[in-house]
């Protein structure tokens, strides 16, 4: 591990800028009472799964949903924690590195230090491999001057990271212990917190009374449920891209005579393809999830591309810009197939010069059809959890040979009259990852930070720390917790087949939804964003003025919401009790048997396991 974590920055005038800029909370957070109100157990999404999860978690399954107050809500339940006694918490980087990371370190010292200045926070150096070390760097003002509303890990750093096996899950124990640590918060995405509520069931069996509470942190924006609107990091990264975009739509519009193959991060789930579009408007986007539903071959999207690139041609034009997401090659059925082979020869210890001879006919046929450069790539040794090294998978690169070996081969039949095809390839991912936040993820960032404080002042253990109603100005936030085992489920679709298979409980990556409002905007401006070239530049992040309070596109058109939604069924429940009281009138107590009958009988219905819709 590195020596330098930690150390003061040299910053330039903007990021010198940037860290004087102070994000506001919401009322919720203000002041050093804490306010939380419980509500009721919660379940899994997935009936058919509760079973599982709650034999799994027995100790943290089921916990109430909790909401954060502001000093004037009048909520007669309501819990007012005003003791504060000074307390040690650790944090830890998990994951890819996510703009805006830094903010939760300041948002979770600063609420710490407000409510007691003698509380310690420890930051792991090194991801996990520094938690399971105990390698600690002490969280402090001076530390944190020049990490402030800056971009990356380097505060902290983090490694290749999972805390999951029981020699790995003893040594976070033991260092918990060892360091006296009453709160350890994991900053991540779905696999980070899939961890976190494994460490908090294992910590509570044991009795090991640290609380272990997870950060939705991860800029492919796919840790989302009806708890968590969005990730921190998403909204920098689709912004950052999205320029980098834009400008080659400029470019290629200026030259007319490239076609840009662009791939965007993304592993299990389009979100940032798909948002990057939307911003940009580029002229295709192929999407992970529209492959795997239509279970499309390469040879279908090497036509797909190609019919677009001749339909652009009869309009003379011969220039244009596609996105890829970098998990795209494992939704290809067939490639899918043939990587699952590699895996199981690798993971056997097969030599790679020996595996392309033990293939199945079919896998070998299609291995020795690709590109060489491809061969190479998908013989590197899978990541931890079976799936291939994407992020070094030139999938735009292999796409744009198909096509321009396509569009030759149309050239010389004489089924295509245009211009030669030529294709220019880039990878974005680095660029953005590593981008200054922007002033949303600056704030969402720090919020959650105070959060996870107020977690901990409730005494909770296993929960997630949530703010919703995201798409409406700061001072509307609200913000809350959520237990990580209610976000849980124990079927997984199979990344290119659909196929369904049941293992242990996790969080899943939330894919886009193909019947949702945001892929329906999408698919009602496709053809335009084909042939019309209407292509927008967002520009640069902006920090003040125009652009500023910007969301993404997805966030405004979704109908989230979902703990506000859920204060508003209690108030109805409530005004319903308080109505039909002993001693009313047998019409209102008919009516509302009848009502309420009719709801039950509907909810039952869409709840249960056997409902397709679930």
């Amino acid at each position: 591990m590195g020596s330098d974590y930690g150390l003061p920055r040299d910053l330039s005038t903007l990021q010198k800028a940037r860290s004087f800029y102070k994000p506001l909370l919401p009322p919720c957070l203000q002041g050093t009472t804490v306010r939380v109100e419980f509500g009721d157990a919660t379940t899994a999404a997935d009936p058919s799964g509760a079973q599982a999860i709650s034999q799994s978690f027995p100790h943290t399954y089921g916990q109430p949903l909790t909401h954060f107050l502001k000093p004037t809500s009048i909520v007669p339940d309501a819990q007012i924690i005003n003791d504060h006694p000074a307390i040690k918490v650790g944090v830890v980087f998990c994951g890819r590195q996510s703009p805006g990371g830094h903010n939760v370190v300041w948002g979770l010292h600063e609420a710490l230090k407000i409510h007691n200045s003698s509380s310690t926070l420890l930051g792991f150096l090194g991801g996990s491999e520094g938690l399971f070390a105990q390698k600690t760097l002490e969280i402090t003002d001076d530390v944190l001057a020049t990490y402030k509303n800056q971009g990356g890990y380097d505060l902290l750093g983090r490694s290749r990271d999972q805390i999951r096996t029981s020699e790995q899950v003893n040594a976070a124990m033991a260092a918990c212990n060892a360091l006296k640590l009453d709160g350890l918060i994991i900053v991540g995405g779905v696999t980070s917190n899939t961890d976190a509520a494994h460490l908090a069931e294992t910590f509570s069996q044991a009795k090991c009374s640290t609380k272990v509470v997870g950060v939705p942190v991860t800029l492919n924006g796919d840790l989302k449920n009806q708890f968590v609107e969005a990730n921190v990091g998403f909204d920098t990264v689709c912004k950052v891209d999205s320029q980098l975009i834009s400008n080659l739509c400029t470019d290629a519009l200026s030259a007319e005579k490239y076609y840009y193959f662009v791939r965007l991060m993304g592993q299990k789930a389009s979100h940032v393809a798909l948002e990057c579009t939307l911003q940009s408007h580029p002229n295709m986007v192929i999407l992970g999830e529209e492959v795997v539903a239509s279970k499309l071959t390469i040879f279908d999207l090497t036509k797909q591309i190609c019919d677009a690139v001749q339909a652009r041609a009869e309009k003379e034009k011969y220039h244009g810009v596609v996105l890829l997401p970098e998990g795209l090659i494992e939704s290809i059925p067939e490639v899918y197939g043939l990587l699952k082979e590699i895996h199981r020869f690798l993971r056997q210890g097969v030599s790679i010069d020996k595996i392309s001879s033990q293939l199945s006919p079919w896998a070998s046929a299609l291995f020795h059809f690709l590109p060489p450069f491809i061969r190479e790539e998908l013989l590197l040794y899978p990541e931890s959890d079976d799936s291939a090294q994407l992020s070094q998978i030139e999938t735009e690169k292999l796409l744009a040979v198909l096509v321009e070996a396509e569009m030759s081969k149309r050239l010389k039949e004489g089924t295509y009259k245009g211009k030669k095809f030529t294709a220019i390839c880039h990878f974005l991912g680095y660029q953005a990852r590593g981008s200054l936040p922007s002033k949303f993820d600056c704030d969402y960032a720090y919020v959650l930070g105070h959060i996870c404080y107020h977690i901990l002042a409730a005494g909770l253990n296993g929960y997630m720390a949530t703010v919703t109603n995201l798409k409406n100005s700061l001072s509307k936030w609200r913000c809350g917790a959520a237990p990580i085992t209610a976000m849980m489920a124990v079927k997984d679709y199979g990344s290119a087949s659909g196929s369904i298979t049941i293992g242990r409980p996790v969080v899943h990556p939330a894919i886009v939804d193909l019947r949702g409002k945001v892929y329906e905007v999408l698919r009602q401006n496709a053809t335009k964003f084909l042939m019309d070239d209407v292509y927008r530049n967002p520009g640069p992040l902006q920090y003040d003025g125009p652009g500023a309070e910007s969301r993404t596109v997805s966030l405004c058109i979704e109908d989230l919401d979902y703990m506000g939604r859920i204060k508003e069924l209690n108030v109805y429940l409530d005004k319903v009790r308080s109505i039909v009281k002993p001693g009313c009138s047998q019409d209102i107590l008919k009516a509302a048997l009848s009502a309420m009958s009719s709801v039950t009988d509907i909810l039952s219905v869409m709840s249960s396991p056997s409902n397709g819709n679930i």
